[in-house]
């Protein structure tokens, strides 16, 4: 099997990990007893533990210049931390180990995306060939988890992350590395990376228009419940947002293109702001699942054209780290503003005032992007 292949398959399966750890823990933790404020909490605790975890593992990768013995050391303690997680009933044990999972799982996202790109340029693929697997993955176990959580309960969760995770360490151990940069790693190419205006810029609007995106994720499933709806409800409107993306994933090489990323961004900002302003004044849980198909126009398009905008303008020998990056101010940062913020909002006026100040957050990240794009479009010009 050739590593295309291979990465296909192992996007498939992280990606199914993914599906039970993000949507499903919210739940998870309601179910114990949990309220939105104390699941805020250990959400956005859990984004200072990224903030350290994937920075670390992003240069532990670029130093060592292998992506793949980072990936088998992080799934081996995923699969022990992420059984105990979903076997766990009382908060301290419930934190602890959500803590530890964050440490060791999240940092695995933006080494993928790393090694899908590298892959995909090295074999002449498209990026969105490889990535649409990962949005397959998303999908399938979504739907799955919903069903397996509402007729078998939470805990049940725990052996599916366990075996899922197994899989996902045979796959890695036949796995071949990624293709490194001839370049030496250095210290001075990062701090040019991060002291350009331009990338200081790009990075406020991932940061911007991910804390909405990250509050929609960890709410969602609160607020599905706060309509009436079950498990299963939270499990096929994820269904219908990952299968989305697998389209968009798949036709990357057709809509992408190179200089006109910022655009792209700016436009998926606006379906951003449309999907949570229609959130707002939905009152049947169903019809709030029908509205997570809008995830076609967000997402995969705002991420897609970020990171190629930002391997356009990264040193390659840092780009795992760029990568880092742009994952940490997307999942990391974000989330934590997003848990922290989303959970006191949610208590104290809930569900649709929070899809109020979303769509208002999402709109000033589409404001900005528009602004970005002509500043680059002037400048070009000049």
């Amino acid at each position: 099997m050739n590593a295309p292949r291979l990465l296909r398959a192992f996007n498939f399966l992280y990606f199914a990990l993914l599906a039970i750890f993000i949507p499903f823990l919210p739940v998870y933790l309601a179910e114990q007893g949990l309220n939105p404020g104390q699941i805020g909490f250990i959400v956005g605790t859990g984004g200072f533990v990224t903030i350290i975890s994937q920075p670390l593992w992003g240069m532990i990768s670029d130093r060592t210049r292998t992506i793949r013995k980072v990936l088998l050391l992080l799934l081996l303690f995923s699969a022990v931390l992420g059984y105990s997680l979903y076997a766990s009933v009382s908060y301290i044990p419930l934190i602890s180990f959500a803590m530890l999972l964050y440490f060791f799982l999240m940092p695995i996202d933006p080494l993928t995306e790393s090694l899908n790109f590298r892959v995909a340029e090295a074999h002449g693929v498209s990026y969105g060939s490889i990535r649409t697997y990962g949005a397959l993955g998303y999908a399938v176990m979504s739907l799955l988890a919903g069903y397996v959580m509402s007729y078998f309960g939470g805990h049940s969760l725990a052996p599916l992350f366990a075996g899922i995770v197994l899989l996902s360490l045979a796959n890695t151990w036949v796995m071949p590395d990624a293709p490194v940069s001839g370049k030496p790693v250095t210290l001075g190419s990062l701090k040019a990376f991060l002291g350009n205006k331009e990338t200081v810029l790009f990075l406020v609007l991932v940061l911007i228009s991910s804390i909405p995106a990250r509050m929609n994720d960890t709410f969602l499933g609160v607020y599905i419940s706060e309509l009436g709806g079950k498990p299963e409800l939270l499990g096929q409107a994820w269904f219908l947002a990952a299968g989305s993306e697998i389209v968009v994933f798949a036709l990357s090489s057709r809509w992408l293109r190179k200089g006109k990323e910022m655009m792209i961004i700016s436009i998926s900002g606006f379906f951003y702001f449309l999907r949570f302003f229609l959130s707002v004044w939905i009152t049947d849980p169903q019809q709030l699942v029908f509205l997570q198909f809008l995830q076609i126009l967000t997402f995969p398009v705002f991420y897609s054209a970020a990171i190629q905008y930002l391997y356009s303008i990264v040193p390659a020998e840092w780009r795992a780290t760029g990568q880092t990056v742009l994952a940490l101010l997307f999942f990391g940062i974000s989330g934590i503003v997003a848990s922290y913020a989303g959970g006191a909002l949610y208590n104290a006026f809930g569900g649709k005032s929070l899809y109020v100040c979303i769509s208002g957050l999402s709109f000033a990240g589409f404001v900005f992007g528009i602004i970005l794009y002509r500043l680059s479009r002037k400048e070009r010009n000049s």
